[in-house]
């Protein structure tokens, strides 16, 4: 797993990549990206799922907030990010991953 961050130097935005590596992903079919930043849609962001079995999106996203966020693989299990900026506790007794902008 890992966020990859590339901010832009003509807006205050940053170009997040969020990859989920093979062994983290538990032999999946498929990935989505649900968070604070698309309301936590199940459907709206798809990872791509590359030759090597990893899967990768990139996203843009305004610079000065914190976001928390989640993997859901195959629909059904929800997965932290193991190398995000933090982790938060939330209201389901669980954590989420967060990314710093």
């Amino acid at each position: 797993m890992s966020l990859t961050k590339k901010f832009l130097k003509t807006k205050p935005e940053c170009n997040v990549t969020f990859k989920l590596d093979k062994e983290a992903c538990f032999n999946a079919s498929s990935v989505n990206l649900a968070g604070d930043f698309n309301e936590w849609d199940k459907e709206d962001l798809s990872l791509k799922k590359s030759k090597d079995g990893d899967f990768s999106i990139t996203v843009k996203l305004p610079i000065g907030k914190d976001y928390h966020f989640k993997y859901l693989i195959d629909g059904e299990k929800w997965v932290n990010d193991w190398e995000a900026d933090y982790y938060a506790p939330t209201e389901f007794n669980t954590e989420n991953s967060v990314v710093r902008l």
